[in-house]
């Protein structure tokens, strides 16, 4: 049987460039393309595919929140995070969102067909990089769990970050000004003890700080 893959890219020529790369071996069989997180999620409802190739820097909703969403709901489909950028922060949210392996876009065609078989055995895959990032992640001391409580309106926006809106829909959905909104995940970030509002999210989601659906 062929396993079937669903490739998720906001860039259209990357996107293409895996289409044809998929096309060279005749054991995968792409069944969708996505070109943002939120679409992703529908489509691995809707699909149900084997393995899904998933960048993780995109507009609307991020990578590594689109994982743990389809992680959740759709155990069994693996995942393979295929990203630009090795940062650990990245690798290590993007594997606690339940991404099995995680490559860069340098892969070679053949490294990233073996990574394909690999992962959809249940097998983690890593570019030598990564592995080397992994190492380091592995041998720092673990953060210490408490952080200083958030406001009301803080766990609000903590809760629509972890959903994947960006400044400007939350904004909107709470009706208060996007300069309002970036104070406050400024606030956020300085409370959790994060950099980014990637780690933000996945503090938010490993310590159940807001409800998910």
């Amino acid at each position: 049987m062929k396993i079937r893959v669903l490739i998720v890219d906001d860039h259209d020529m990357l996107r293409e460039g895996l289409t044809s790369f998929l096309k060279a071996f005749p054991e995968f069989e792409l069944v969708g393309e996505a070109s943002s997180g939120k679409e992703a999620i529908e489509l691995c409802l809707r699909l149900e595919p084997d393995v899904v190739l998933m960048d993780l820097l995109m507009p609307e909703m991020d990578g590594i929140t689109a994982i743990q969403h389809i992680h959740r709901a759709q155990p069994n489909i693996r995942l393979i995070a295929l990203s630009s950028f090795g940062e650990e922060d990245l690798i290590k949210g993007a594997l606690e969102a339940g991404a099995t392996s995680y490559l860069l876009k340098n892969v070679s065609a053949q490294e990233l067909a073996d990574a394909i078989r690999s992962t959809h055995l249940g097998l983690q895959t890593f570019s030598p990089e990564v592995a080397s990032s992994l190492l380091k992640i592995m041998q720092m001391p673990r953060r210490k769990d408490l952080i200083e409580p958030l406001t009301p309106r803080e766990y609000e926006i903590l809760e629509l970050m972890v959903a994947g809106l960006n400044n400007n829909a939350i904004a909107e959905r709470l009706k208060i000004s996007k300069f309002t909104v970036k104070n406050h995940i400024s606030n956020i970030l300085g409370k959790l003890g994060v950099k980014n509002r990637i780690e933000a999210v996945r503090i938010a989601i490993e310590r159940e700080l807001v409800h998910i659906d």
